[in-house]
């Protein structure tokens, strides 16, 4: 390909923002001052032309009002009025018209300034015998200039007078107008293009910096970068949505590569003692029956606790509560749900209390696995306890519904109420208990996705109260389908 092929092949740049809001006013400018411009010049032109036709008309009329009321001669409208009251300064005084008078037959009496023609028209007009009688011509041109002329007879064949007017200067004057207000356009839409790229730049310089921001997160994947976030305008609103997106998703990275990490770290216990134990296996004959049993029983309980504690991390990773579906859950039927479970699996005795109204829109499934979690721990932390573990559910218009798991096992110190929620924590005296560190995690984010919070404290005589409140999912309601 040639080079001009591939220059002729190049996409044009798009225009910035900048450009076509500058351009933008320049033309809206140019548009409305092109047509107040021809609006005012035309309404200009017609008033100058009807006036000064008006003037000339007035004069010619009140010419033929002189010769009709009077008996006038020639003489009577010459130039050499030395007291200037005669009837040709009232023809002249208003308007500077020019005057011409003739004789019988039309010869010239007193020339006008410039000398005006006398055509056959003219001629006859000055033999006329009723005085008043007029010949009117509109296109009359001496030495170059367009004049309006009218002859009147003075009657009885005595003579006539001419009268004309000048319209090349108002011709002029209504040229330099028109070439005035194309300069004035002009000098407007010139103005309006630079006050636009002005104010286009004003408006623009926070959104040119937030793209370069955008370009700089995208080229670098930096999530630390600075926002331009001021103005209260719309582009502050999205600079500051901006700014509040980049910290969400800085967050989420952070939690991301904190959960890699903590998964890493507590995969490697099991898979260590997966890997000894698999290690043994290659001498299982020459172990003795007990040995191998023991063996057996911890391949399956370390199998098992992998395979809890890879379930619990893709719950958290893949935020499966978003795809269930909302409905209305009684949380008290809820809890006999779990306590039914409970008790097959663990053989102890859970007792469930309900007051109030404790139907919620909510996800069933994450509520269920939520409440089976902290009757799990109950049961795990009170594993010798002959004391029932109980579940008490409480609703309140008002403050939602509140759930409580209380056990008798070994308390809660006050250091570690608020960090049994963070993932992967295990209170000293958990350490050597199966589990994985992730299921009062879950507990919070359940609650945290309804709109209400996690909660832990000491019970009062011994043992812990573990539970969540929960106001239903943000957006739905009691009403919805």
């Amino acid at each position: 390909m040639s080079a001009g092929a591939r220059e002729a092949a190049r996409p044009a740049r798009p225009r910035s923002l900048r450009t076509k809001l500058a351009l933008s006013f320049a033309a809206v400018a140019a548009g409305v001052t092109a047509l107040v411009g021809v609006l005012s010049y035309d309404a200009a032109s017609r008033l100058v032309r009807v006036d000064q036709e008006a003037v000339f008309d007035e004069v010619v009329h009140d010419l033929c009002q002189q010769v009709t009321q009077q008996t006038l001669r020639p003489g009577d409208f010459t130039s050499g009025d030395p007291d200037h009251d005669g009837p040709r300064d009232d023809l002249t005084r208003p308007a500077g018209t020019d005057v011409q008078v003739l004789g019988p037959g039309g010869t010239v009496v007193d020339r006008g300034n410039p000398p005006l023609p006398v055509g056959e028209a003219a001629r006859r007009t000055a033999r006329a015998k009723e005085a008043g009688t007029r010949a009117e011509d509109d296109d009359v041109v001496i030495d170059g200039d367009e004049y309006r002329m009218a002859t009147v007879a003075l009657g009885d064949g005595r003579g006539a007078v001419q009268v004309a007017q000048e319209f090349s200067d108002t011709e002029d004057l209504l040229r330099e107008l028109q070439k005035r207000t194309v300069l004035f356009a002009l000098g407007v839409v010139l103005a309006a293009g630079l006050l636009g790229w002005w104010l286009a730049r004003r408006i623009t310089s926070r959104l040119v910096r937030l793209a370069g921001t955008a370009e700089l997160v995208a080229s670098t994947g930096r999530l630390d970068v600075a926002v331009p976030v001021e103005g209260g305008d719309e582009v502050g609103s999205l600079g500051r949505s901006f700014d509040r997106m980049l910290g969400r998703l800085a967050r989420s990275v952070e939690d991301q590569r904190r959960l890699v990490q903590d998964a890493g770290h507590e995969l490697r216990t099991p898979l260590t003692s997966l890997r000894t134990n698999i290690s043994l296996l290659r001498r299982i004959g020459e172990l003795p029956p007990a040995t191998r049993e023991e063996l057996v029983a911890d391949l399956a309980d370390e199998s098992r606790e992998l395979t809890d504690l890879v379930n619990e991390l893709v719950d958290l990773a893949a935020g499966k509560e978003d795809e269930e579906p909302v409905a209305d859950v009684t949380l008290a039927d809820t809890a006999e749900d779990v306590a039914t479970l409970a008790r097959r699996r663990t053989g102890r005795t859970v007792q469930v209390r309900a007051e109030g109204d404790t139907t919620v829109r909510g996800r069933p499934a994450r509520l269920q696995r939520a409440l089976s979690n902290l009757v799990e721990n109950a049961a795990k932390f009170d594993a010798e306890g002959t004391a029932p573990i109980e579940i008490v559910v409480t609703g309140a218009a008002a403050s939602g519904v509140r759930v409580e798991v209380l056990d008798r096992g070994p308390g809660l110190p006050a250091d570690d109420a608020d960090r049994v929620f963070d993932r992967f924590y295990r209170a000293p005296a958990a350490r050597s208990l199966p589990g994985s560190g992730l299921g009062l995690s879950i507990v919070r984010e359940v609650a945290a996705a309804h709109g209400g919070v996690a909660f832990a404290a000491a019970r009062e005589g011994g043992g812990a109260v573990v539970g969540f409140t929960v106001r239903g999912v943000p957006g739905g309601s009691r009403d919805a389908p």
